[in-house]
């Protein structure tokens, strides 16, 4: 039996209203953290629980723990669903989890399912928030994954609520429910693999214990509202400073550095230019500042003073698709 406490607990964690569920659906791979959240959301919310397990094909173990989970699942009621993805070359973890995201919320989807949780938690974000400074990363990146935010998957008119409603709750609570349950939860090498960023990170967590994980989970989420901040003040400078004519965008410059990086990205990624890094636009923006013309993703970027009236030019910066090169 779960403690009262704790499934008041989840229960307020999980949030949901009217509009998104319950009923909810559970991602659950077999690790302690998945099979955590099946327990917790059952107990909270009975018989409105719904969960899928992905089996990328990656590991031979894979097919046996999505039949160990589904045994689970079968024990303590809840309908539960094997998703097979194809991961196709490359960065396998992305690819991954790209492909696991768009099998479980098109699977719960289609049976009218619009909440699914998955079992992040705060050691989770800690991690992430210390691999992406060490990293370098901007603010988007430091904010780590969100509580929750609304998903359109692939090839299904759906708009889903992705929670994660585990952000509050350390790596050892969920551990302890899963023990107390009886179960002795799947474990994936690489956890412990140290080829992985993540995994040599966990391990200097463990070994710091002056270290808070739930303190620096609440500082990705600080960052996270300081990111709405940003977003909202970027809509607005696209809104007040850009006047789109003659096939490109006069952008009337001088904004805070973060401002006018995320006006520039949302006009270049109008234009056509696709994944292009922030890194990349702040050195754009650099050139053009020292009036130097600048392309990026097949836009060109250049100084020029912009007629408004007939007593007013700006001095502006115009964004226009890149002409082609000749031959």
């Amino acid at each position: 039996m779960i403690d009262e406490a704790l499934i008041a607990r989840f229960r307020a964690d999980c949030a949901l209203d009217e509009d998104y569920g319950p009923p909810i659906g559970i991602a659950v791979s077999g690790g302690p953290d998945s099979l955590a959240l099946l327990l917790l959301a059952n107990a909270a919310l009975p018989g409105q629980v719904y969960a899928a397990t992905v089996d990328h094909g990656l590991r031979a173990e894979s097919a046996a723990e999505a039949a160990f989970v589904a045994q689970v699942c079968s024990d303590i009621g809840v309908p539960h669903a094997i998703l097979p993805v194809r991961v196709e070359s490359g960065n396998t973890q992305a690819q991954a989890r790209a492909a696991r995201y768009e099998a479980l919320g098109s699977h719960f989807a289609n049976r009218n399912v619009l909440t699914f949780a998955t079992a992040h938690h705060a050691d989770d974000q800690a991690e992430t928030l210390l691999m992406r400074l060490n990293r370098g990363s901007g603010l988007a990146g430091l904010a780590g994954v969100r509580p929750w935010a609304i998903f359109f998957p692939a090839g299904v008119v759906a708009e889903m609520l992705l929670l994660r409603p585990l952000l509050g709750w350390r790596r050892e609570e969920l551990g302890a429910v899963v023990r107390s349950a009886g179960l002795p939860p799947v474990e994936d090498p690489s956890n412990t693999d140290d080829a992985y960023d993540r995994a040599r990170i966990r391990k200097a967590i463990a070994d710091a214990d002056w270290l808070d994980p739930l303190a620096m989970s609440q500082s990705a989420r600080y960052l996270a509202e300081a990111e709405e901040v940003v977003e909202a003040a970027v809509a607005d400078v696209l809104q007040r400073c850009c006047t789109w004519a003659d096939d490109g965008c006069y952008f009337q410059w001088g904004h805070p550095r973060l401002i006018e990086i995320g006006a520039v990205t949302h006009i270049l990624e109008r234009l056509g230019a696709r994944d292009v890094r922030k890194s990349e636009v702040a050195r754009m923006i650099d050139r053009l500042r020292a009036r130097e013309n600048a392309s990026l993703g097949g836009v060109l970027g250049r100084r020029m003073m912009h007629r408004v009236s007939d007593r007013l030019s700006r001095d502006v910066m115009r964004f226009e698709p890149e002409p082609p090169r000749k031959s």
